[in-house]
């Protein structure tokens, strides 16, 4: 009996040293798909179709990114040598500039590609130009926040731009420069900050990996991620209490309960920071589902693992008192504050869409939102690219 206790315990052992691969952080692809970068160029193609049909809700989607400042062809850029960003970007020398030039190269090169009208390409291309004959560092407080933001949208439109637009982009190598010299430093070694802050760090570097196809860079990014998304977003079958980052020694309930906004209650889709606020909850979520849908193009797919969980859980949570319902007396002292912002077509499209699960308060608020537009950090345009998109 004792041997049979002893191989039954070996075999599930040896069967869990064979099952861990396949959730541990993914590795780089073999070789990159590109462009690669949140969006694909299958998902571009749908989009492409959809508009130039006149199908809704695309439609209305892209006649709200192409009415919007992003969308000026006469918009001048304004690179900074030195972006300075303090403390909720007080003082912002270059933080709003840098973020929106960023946005608006993505969405030129979204216009770009829906319309093949080359002067859009032409602005995308003079945007990036721009920033990367200038920009050399980033500083003060939020810098590495600042640069994952931005770095978060810049990959976007280069990649766009590098594998679809024929035409001369005879910088991109200096772009390129600027993207590993630049941005990856300040933020591939991870924060200790609150989680939305790493989680936007890595999709940046996630980004910035797969346009340089710098693999070193992307398995340290994800493995990042990973760990990351398990300590942001509680399920119940992490336990009695939330996981950690380990190098940030929460060691303790109670250091681990402060880290979570006071909150001693945890249940499935609770984020580290829903008792902060819902739009730096927005921010963690939206970057999940971003890093989330570049694996699933280059090959790995997270949203069959507790990524995908920790996403279709936390989207619906905050999703139902978006949508109205109160806070229960157990819930951040009984007070939310709301507004999670344009963040929930990607992962709604992954989760319910392609993979079948029901997520009724998550499509609720997805169609109530419609069509999402940006919130002019690092989210843009999310309805007209995923939004429905089987690609």
């Amino acid at each position: 009996m004792r041997r049979t206790a002893l191989l039954a315990a070996s075999a599930a052992l040896v069967a869990g040293a064979l099952a861990w691969p396949a959730d541990a952080a993914p590795s780089a692809p073999a070789a990159f798909a590109h462009p690669g970068v949140t969006v694909s160029k299958s998902q571009l193609d749908f989009t492409r179709s959809k508009v130039n049909a006149g199908a809704q809700p695309w439609k209305s989607a892209f006649d709200q990114m192409t009415a919007s400042k992003y969308a000026d062809l006469n918009r001048t850029p304004r690179p900074r040598a030195v972006v300075e960003c303090g403390s909720y970007s007080n003082p912002d020398h270059g933080c709003t500039d840098e973020r929106e030039d960023a946005i608006a190269a993505y969405t030129h090169a979204l216009a770009w590609y829906i319309t093949r009208d080359e002067r859009h390409a032409r602005k995308a291309i003079e945007l990036m130009d721009a920033w990367s004959a200038v920009i050399r560092d980033h500083t003060n407080s939020n810098a590495p926040l600042q640069t994952g933001w931005a770095g978060s949208s810049w990959p976007r439109a280069a990649e766009i731009i590098k594998h679809t637009y024929p035409g001369n982009w005879a910088n991109s190598g200096r772009f390129a420069t600027m993207l590993r010299t630049v941005y990856l430093p300040e933020i591939i070694n991870g924060s200790h900050s609150n989680g939305n802050w790493e989680l936007s760090m890595m999709e940046a570097a996630v980004g910035i990996s797969v346009f340089l196809e710098d693999k070193a860079s992307y398995d340290k990014a994800m493995a990042k991620f990973r760990t990351r998304t398990a300590a942001y977003v509680y399920l119940e079958s992490d336990g009695a209490l939330p996981k950690t980052v380990p190098s940030q020694n929460l060691n303790t309930r109670e250091k681990i309960v402060t880290y979570w906004q006071g909150q001693t209650t945890f249940v499935d889709g609770l984020s580290q920071e829903t008792c902060r606020d819902f739009t730096h909850t927005g921010y963690g979520l939206s970057a999940i589902s971003h890093v989330a849908e570049t694996s699933r193009i280059q090959g790995q797919d997270l949203y069959g693992t507790d990524v995908g969980e920790r996403l279709r859980h936390g989207l619906g949570f905050h999703a139902r008192y978006q949508l109205g319902s109160g806070a229960e007396g157990w819930l951040c002292g009984g007070s939310l504050k709301l507004g999670l912002g344009p963040v929930s077509e990607v992962g709604h499209n992954a989760l319910a869409n392609r993979l079948g699960h029901a997520m009724t308060n998550t499509g609720t608020l997805t169609l109530r939102a419609r069509p999402a537009g940006t919130n002019n950090l690092f989210v843009a345009w999310e309805t007209l690219t995923h939004g429905d998109n089987p690609a």
